[in-house]
């Protein structure tokens, strides 16, 4: 069975050494000493580690089921949920108004990666629960809130959000589900919606369901779509829980991964529901939790990456396979460790450079998120804007390809279920397809986000990497082998724009074909700014005489490895960007 240690250290490191999050002036932020950070870190990792991780290939293996119209969890679901509960968890950002403990967003980002690597499928009906927390508190009205949001926060009952359905994924304008008034001022909701995880569980007493209808009167498309609280068991006025709503579970989906958490077919049958927020403003509405959503799969793509990555360097260590090229490693034994070999080493810091960086541009992204919302800064709202496909696609993307490069480590073995490696792969597939395929994604970030406000988010991010190149140019540790390939990064990333900019209105086609690309050379440009923060933090704590030198130094080689062979991609996805549409769309479609 796989193991999981908690990064407890590496997180620390970004948040105080690379961010020095206490000191940015955010509110709350100057709450997060290192010793109250290193505390809530330490009792979330092991609970992650002892609790959710051995329940990680149970889920796998178990699956949900369901029998006589309820849905039953994995073995060892429920104790672990209470556990979760008992450590109030859920409401660690939330308001302490309704039962959380208000700590920073950022924190709660930190405490994510752990348990989403410990049990991803797990973590999936608090994290669905958390953002539909987020969703009422944003725009539910006071006696919503009061209804509710005690509940959830509590993890008492838990929530989903209800969007697609058979014939509708992306194109929400196509939806079916209706929505219609009551005299009592409900609705009676209507339709079937798919792919709803954590749809129906036997974890919480009750589950609430934010679900996208149309009302009459709202128009055609998108603009009549509207975004109704429908609970499971209905709540009496007092408080209390009363008769089961219309709403079953048609049947549980069998799929690729993340077999423990529950993916339902759901059926409204006259369900009743009451309006959240604005009459036909659902978009809007359910877009407060998509996109925390999308920031919480970014982290979901590199946080699986985690443990198969901790597990390919364990085998790779112990494994005995073939001698070293230089001469034997091990010479007692009949032949060395696996991790003599080269090219094993290019897998292993392929997967350890990924991560980290990942790591840090997440945990930046959960800091501009609290710069919005504890301290109104628009930049830092703007900021998050952009990044937020990058964070959600390039990540799930390389997420997936760093845990199949984790299972190739272990060569056949890797592909044998008792093993454990396999699930990775498996459960990190997902994060590519939900909350909006990454392709998706890429077309929102060319199409929308890099003409947002006439282009000033990306002209800032601009700033942000000269500055950074700036300020530090008399620096010989970094000159050396960290600004010139962010420097020429950096370029890559701007002759992509300008390619857009000249063609683009012209030619939309000849845009659209290269933002996967571009999406990608974002991305590298992002993690290349956060191994230069990196090396800048750790080669000043080697200054001052850190005592943790081994943790720094093996910081700045891995920073220097992303330089040398990850950032140069950008020049590859260049080309591919400015080669334009008529390779792509050169095929008639019958052709396929």
């Amino acid at each position: 069975m796989p193991s999981y240690k908690a990064p407890t250290a590496d997180l620390l490191y970004v948040l105080h050494d690379v961010l020095r999050i206490s000191e940015t002036g955010v509110p709350g932020h100057d709450d997060l000493d290192r010793e109250t950070t290193a505390a809530i870190l330490d009792e979330a990792g092991r609970l992650a580690e002892k609790v959710l991780a051995p329940l990680n290939p149970v889920g796998d293996s178990e699956g949900c089921r369901l029998e006589n119209g309820v849905v039953h969890t994995p073995e060892g679901f429920a104790k672990a949920f209470a556990a979760m509960k008992d450590g109030g968890w859920n409401g660690l950002d939330l308001p302490e108004a309704y039962g959380g403990q208000n700590m920073p967003y950022v924190l709660a980002t930190a405490v994510g990666e752990m348990f989403v690597s410990a049990n991803m499928a797990f973590n999936m009906y608090q994290g669905l629960t958390h953002g539909a927390t987020s969703a009422i508190l944003a725009h539910g009205s006071d006696a919503q809130k009061a209804t509710y949001l005690p509940k959830m926060v509590s993890l008492d009952w838990t929530g989903t959000m209800n969007l697609t359905e058979p014939h509708c994924g992306t194109d929400l304008g196509l939806l079916r589900t209706r929505a219609e008034p009551q005299p009592d001022g409900s609705y009676r909701i209507t339709g079937q919606k798919i792919f709803i995880s954590a749809g129906d569980h036997d974890l919480a007493e009750n589950i609430i369901h934010l679900v996208l209808a149309k009302a009459p009167g709202g128009g055609e498309g998108t603009k009549g779509i509207s975004l109704f609280i429908v609970p499971k068991l209905l709540v009496k006025p007092d408080g209390t829980l009363g008769d089961r709503n219309a709403v079953s579970v048609g049947k549980i989906e069998k799929k690729m991964g993340i077999h423990g958490n529950a993916t339902c077919v759901m059926n409204y049958d006259g369900a009743t529901g009451w309006l959240l927020g604005d009459l036909h403003k659902g978009m809007r509405n359910m877009f407060t939790m998509m996109n925390e959503a999308r920031l919480g799969v970014g982290l979901q793509g590199y946080s699986v990456a985690v443990p198969a990555y901790q597990n390919a360097a364990a085998y790779a260590r112990d494994r005995l396979q073939g001698r070293a090229a230089t001469g034997p490693a091990n010479p007692a034994g009949p032949a060395d460790p696996l991790i003599v070999h080269p090219d094993i080493r290019r897998s292993l810091m392929d997967q350890r450079a990924f991560i980290e960086g990942a790591r840090a541009l997440t945990l930046w992204g959960a800091s501009l998120i609290d710069a919005s919302h504890r301290a109104g800064d628009p930049a830092a709202e703007a900021m998050i804007s952009l990044l937020t496909p990058v964070i959600k696609g390039f990540q799930t993307d390389k997420g997936f390809e760093m845990a199949v490069q984790a299972q190739q480590v272990w060569g056949g073995h890797g592909y044998i279920e008792e093993q454990g490696m396999s699930q990775f792969v498996r459960d990190a597939r997902i994060a590519m397809i939900y909350e909006g395929a990454n392709g998706v994604q890429a077309l929102d970030l060319v199409a929308r986000k890099l003409a947002a406000d006439n282009g000033k988010p990306m002209l800032a991010f601009f700033d942000m990497v000269k500055a950074f190149i700036s300020e530090n140019d008399g620096n010989p540790a970094l000159a050396a082998d960290f600004l010139p390939p962010l420097k020429a990064a950096s370029k890559d990333l701007q002759a992509a724009i300008l390619f857009f900019m000249q063609i683009g209105m012209k030619s939309p086609d000849d845009a659209l074909a290269g933002s996967y690309d571009f999406m990608h050379l974002f991305g590298h440009v992002c993690l290349g700014l956060m191994w230069g923060r990196m090396a800048k933090a750790s080669f000043a704590a080697l200054e001052s005489g850190a005592a943790d030198r081994a943790f720094h130094e093996a910081k700045i080689a891995t920073g220097r490895y992303y330089m040398a062979r990850h950032l140069p991609a950008t020049a590859l996805h260049l080309a591919r960007i400015t080669s334009g549409a008529a390779a792509v769309m050169a095929l008639p479609a019958e052709a396929f």
